[in-house]
């Protein structure tokens, strides 16, 4: 189970996970073992509330496909298992961020005094900058 939070969990059975190679440098241990991580989870498919799955859905974020498949790649470290617990803390970050219930915004507008004091305070600094010009020969 990858605990996401109090309430919500995700069994492992829906996370595929494939070992392969990393790729740049590294020498030998490059060339040899396969240390980097790709995890695949389907949104669509999955166990998770379906708030949570519209939320991930409708995010525009690289890792999810059109298909509604979360794809996640991790090669940081030289070791398997760095990686594979890398991608699956940036799996539960995700879905995390998506449990957030995001606050509706309530449209406001400036008060009656605070337009009088804005236009007052742009009038005083239009003044001062009229000031400032070359003298004229007859303003």
């Amino acid at each position: 189970m990858l605990r996401i939070s109090g309430r919500v969990a995700i069994p492992l059975r829906e996370i595929e996970i494939k070992a392969m190679r990393s790729q740049g440098s590294g020498g030998q241990n490059v060339n040899k073992v396969s240390t980097a991580i790709h995890l695949f989870f389907d949104i669509r498919a999955s166990s998770l509330p379906e708030r949570v799955k519209e939320r991930l859905l409708a995010r525009s974020d690289h890792r999810i496909t059109e298909e509604g498949i979360v794809v996640i790649k991790s090669q940081e470290s030289r070791s398997q298992e760095a990686n594979r617990e890398a991608a699956l803390a940036r799996l539960r970050e995700l879905v995390a961020g998506a449990l957030v219930i995001p606050k509706k915004r309530r449209p406001t507008k400036p008060s009656k005094g605070a337009k009088e004091r804005r236009l007052k305070g742009k009038s005083i600094r239009g003044k001062t900058k009229s000031l400032r010009g070359r003298p004229g020969f007859g303003d």
